[in-house]
């Protein structure tokens, strides 16, 4: 039997030489969110199998562990950071970050409306609830930046209680989210703080992939990455139906108030589609920026100054703009 394809697959499939229709997983971070729509995307609506992949989506969860999986080969890709590569290359692991699909960390602080008038002042107040990743990452990095306080840090158990019933703290979160669930919860809406726009140079949300998997089957890293770049492109732009409906899927307790508040967010801040993502494309990654938030990380005395930290990156499969053609089709721009 002869599949029918429109010309924009079959061109595709010219320009990707994998396996048709080979399997591959992607370990994502967390359940399934808005956060993960260009994957959602790209997997139900046909942009993957245009070149050739059938792609599993594994999401994560406070139970699993995704990186682990590709450590052990069980999945393909997963979604990393920048400081988990750079740690694989200083433990001495050939894990590697291929496209950078969120240009900026979507990590906040959040404080009380009004309790301060400018990032600065967040150091001054006396607690910070900061859970113990954030404490070891980008907490260093304020401490170093900023000057904040280590002693007055508190560990956030993904509870808003604690920072609701204390006026003078400040609350880790995730732009997508974490303000939201206070708004929702007490009808507090709270004053919003982007580290990445306070000068925290990370990236987020990065395909993550084995060393083995980029050397033994480039044109399925290749299709993967540019694949995902589309459908983010389709996700934030066009017709997102089908991807919501399948996240829904993925994860019943997720709903549709959540959804648009977090996809409005990702617009609104330019955590996707902003910054180098402009000119060369959604999944953008440059070794200026990667040298950035590794600079960033020694002088917050996080790395050595030692590492060879561009083992724990590659650009060849990215920065290709093919996501914006796919932004001018939607979009006019």
């Amino acid at each position: 039997m002869i599949l029918q394809r429109s010309l924009p697959a079959l061109l595709a499939l010219a320009a990707f030489p994998a396996a048709a229709q080979e399997a591959v997983t992607f370990g994502t971070n967390w359940v399934a969110q808005a956060e993960h729509g260009g994957y959602y995307q790209a997997m139900v609506d046909g942009t993957y199998a245009a070149c050739g992949l059938d792609v599993t989506i594994v999401p994560g969860g406070p139970q699993v562990n995704n990186r682990a999986q590709l450590l052990a080969g069980k999945i393909d890709f997963y979604m990393g950071g920048p400081m988990g590569v750079m740690s694989a290359v200083q433990e001495g692991i050939p894990m590697v970050a291929v496209a950078a699909d969120f240009q900026k960390d979507p990590q906040i602080l959040m404080t009380h409306p009004g309790r301060v008038s400018s990032f600065a002042e967040i150091a001054g107040l006396p607690q910070y609830i900061i859970g113990d990743e954030g404490f070891v990452t980008y907490f260093r990095w304020l401490e170093a930046e900023f000057g904040f306080d280590p002693a007055k840090r508190v560990p956030y158990t993904f509870n808003p209680a604690p920072f609701l019933a204390n006026p003078d703290s400040t609350q880790q979160g995730y732009v997508t989210s974490e303000p939201f669930a206070i708004e929702q919860e007490a009808g507090v809406k709270p004053d919003v703080w982007l580290l990445a726009d306070q000068g925290y140079p990370a990236y987020s949300t990065m395909i993550v992939t084995m060393r083995q998997t980029i050397d033994e089957r480039p044109e399925v890293v290749r299709c993967f990455v540019e694949g995902s770049a589309k459908g983010w492109a389709n996700f934030l732009y066009g017709d997102n139906a089908a991807a919501l409906a399948r996240i829904k899927q993925d994860n019943p307790d997720m709903t549709d108030a959540q959804l648009a508040y977090s996809i409005q967010a990702l617009k609104d801040y330019g955590i996707v589609d902003s910054g180098d993502a402009e000119t060369l494309g959604i999944g953008a990654m440059t070794e200026e920026k990667m040298k950035a938030f590794y600079d960033a990380m020694v002088a917050a005395g996080v790395l050595p100054a030692d590492l060879d930290y561009t083992k724990g990156f590659d650009t060849q499969f990215t920065n290709k703009g093919v996501s914006l053609e796919v932004k001018k089709a939607l979009t006019g721009q």
